[in-house]
């Protein structure tokens, strides 16, 4: 791929799941209310992702051998209990909240998590210090989400 293409593949890319959290929020919260269960709407969700996934990993040359043989910490292996925790809570809340209420709140957290992660570089991520522009920014983006955020109903 060529260089300068490159970073515009990587910003499509995120963009485009970035739109699809919200849309994968509304229908599994919709599935949620018709099965009159979250927990179930999440399970079906992760089967459905995990034949997703599968099909992916089969088609794009399988499990690489040299990653298999080294030792990874466990709390690599915690990122499924974040997503399950996120998929279950947002079933959950948006037929209480509403979906833009719901997505903006979850912006907030993600706000607050990856300025932590990028400062201290936890987790193996690259470290990118916070600075007064970037400090300046997230303030700007703090304040929309709630510029956003409706009023609450139940």
């Amino acid at each position: 791929m060529n260089y300068l293409v490159q970073p515009i593949f990587y910003v499509l890319l995120m963009c485009v799941a970035g739109f699809g959290i919200p849309v994968m929020a509304a229908l599994n919260s919709g599935l949620g209310s018709k099965l009159d269960s979250p927990a179930l709407a999440t399970s079906i969700l992760f089967i459905v992702g995990a034949v997703a996934s599968l099909t992916y990993l089969f088609f794009s040359g399988g499990i690489p051998k040299s990653p298999v043989e080294k030792t990874i910490p466990i709390v690599f292996y915690m990122g499924g209990l974040f997503v399950a925790f996120y998929i279950l809570s947002i079933t959950w809340v948006i037929p209480k909240l509403g979906v833009a209420n719901a997505i903006s709140l979850v912006l907030l957290g993600q706000l607050l998590s990856m300025t932590a992660i990028n400062h201290f570089g936890l987790f193996g991520a690259l470290q990118n210090s916070i600075s007064g522009q970037s400090l300046a920014g997230l303030a700007l983006m703090i304040a929309g989400v709630f510029l956003t955020v409706g009023r609450f109903s139940s």
